[in-house]
């Protein structure tokens, strides 16, 4: 079957991970027909839907596309654009509470910080050779890394958590590599690991972080890296909290070979403490992007590692991009300096708004997730159906699938959007959308 390579597994999850591998090593090719599921199916003996399924999961992680009756294939590229395809149009007049945006009246004002960067900029232009990361920013961030546990490394710059972690990937890992990541978890990242010809293994979360037993399981099957979300989990809100991070440390000092990646893009509008792991494997990097806390398009993280770690994904920056634009460091240094946003009450605003969501779904039957940041994961019976009455009621919400491999169906409301009064009316939309018909409160 397929020449030398034999396709195996008796589970969907086994069927697509044989095949996945033999993409990810070479045996098969980009454009290779897969075989029929009724001549799998026999030819594995199982029952025709769990090849059905294991296609199914195939397409979804982009490895391979269905063409009628001409069948599955390889992709001839990977897919890099599938999950935001996911994205929901916003008709006019409805509201949108699905792009999981920060509140713009939270950011902080940005023209003194870039008045000051340009006028530094004119004093002393920076030209080519010269240092790529400014003195003055890779300290403060290094002394907010210190204050939050972060072991001692060296810290880089690049363009955003994403732009960090692909190629923080890409500095250790091969085509074919497994990446244990959060289910459900950040659209983008989901995307971008099956770009890089790397196999996502999903991690189910809870409020506290990824659940240990099944990173075990992940680690046990051969991930070559981990990432994990520490705060602001996207898109149920989860926060590794400090049981969790003890035993993830425990777990992952069993696999000092595995890279740890962990994102903190909550730095900034978060209250809950850090519970950094960072350190306990050879190899790990800890992420923290301006974006939510300052906005979008500052586009710039920090971050530290190991040396071996920061060292290449420096020298193969040095290669590409060159440099994070010194405009954008000395605007982000001057942000930091000033203490130009109050981190305490931007998360006591998202949190207000986060819990009062959260208490009127409650209230009316509808059970909710987000421990921190802007976002609550609702669980739905019925997501496309769910996300269309909602349109039809007049707000946007973002279908799960943007986010889910293997867990359950479900909607992301972004708070940043809702003002006090808005949230009764959103409770009652979603009681309604989710099939619970009259909104029941309880005194």
């Amino acid at each position: 079957m397929l020449g030398e390579y034999r396709i195996e597994g008796r589970r969907a999850s086994e069927i697509a991970a044989s095949v996945e591998r033999a993409v990810g090593a070479g045996e098969l090719q980009p454009g290779e027909v897969l075989p029929p599921l009724r001549e799998l199916a026999v030819y594995l003996e199982v029952n025709p839907n769990t090849v059905a399924s294991a296609y199914r999961t195939l397409r979804d992680r982009g490895v391979i596309e269905t063409a009628g009756r001409r069948g599955s294939r390889v992709r001839s590229r990977p897919a890099s654009t599938a999950r935001e395809a996911l994205r929901v149009q916003v008709p006019p007049g409805v509201r949108d509470a699905s792009a999981g945006n920060p509140d713009p009246s939270l950011l902080p004002p940005l023209e003194s910080a870039l008045a000051e960067a340009a006028a530094r900029s004119a004093r002393r232009p920076v030209l080519y050779g010269d240092p790529a990361v400014d003195d003055d920013l890779a300290a403060l961030a290094r002394s907010a890394f210190t204050r939050d546990g972060v072991p001692d490394g060296p810290v880089t710059l690049t363009s955003g958590s994403l732009d960090a972690i692909e190629r923080v990937l890409a500095a250790h890992l091969r085509t074919g590599d497994a990446v244990a990541v959060e289910d459900p978890g950040w659209g983008s990242l989901l995307d971008l690991i099956p770009a890089l010809g790397l196999r996502p293994a999903p991690v189910a979360v809870d409020d506290e972080g990824p659940l240990p037993e099944q990173l075990a399981r992940a680690l046990q099957d051969g991930a070559r890296a981990v990432v994990i979300t520490d705060r602001a989990q996207n898109p149920t809100g989860a926060a590794v909290s400090r049981a969790r991070a003890t035993e993830l440390r425990t777990l992952l000092a069993d696999h000092p070979g595995v890279l740890l990646i962990e994102d903190d893009h909550g730095h900034g509008i978060v209250d809950l403490p850090l519970h950094p792991l960072s350190g306990i494997t050879d190899h790990w990097v800890l992420v923290r992007s301006t974006a939510k806390a300052y906005g979008p398009d500052l586009r710039l993280a920090v971050l530290t590692g190991d040396p071996v770690t920061v060292d290449r994904v420096s020298g193969r920056q040095r290669l590409g991009p060159g440099w994070v634009s010194h405009l954008l460091q000395d605007t982000v240094a001057h942000l930091w300096r000033t203490s130009a946003i109050e981190p305490a009450a931007i998360a006591g605003s998202y949190g207000r708004r986060r819990e009062a969501l959260i208490r009127a779904l409650a209230e009316r039957g509808v059970p909710a997730r987000g421990r921190s940041g802007m976002n609550v994961w609702v669980p739905v019976p019925d997501e496309t159906g769910a996300v269309a009455r909602l349109l039809h009621a007049g707000w946007a919400v973002a279908p799960g699938a943007r986010f889910r491999m293997q867990s359950p169906p479900g909607v992301r409301i972004t708070v940043s959007a809702l003002a006090d009064d808005d949230i009764a009316p959103v409770a009652d939309a979603v009681a309604s959308a989710v099939g619970l018909g009259e909104a029941r409160r309880y005194e």
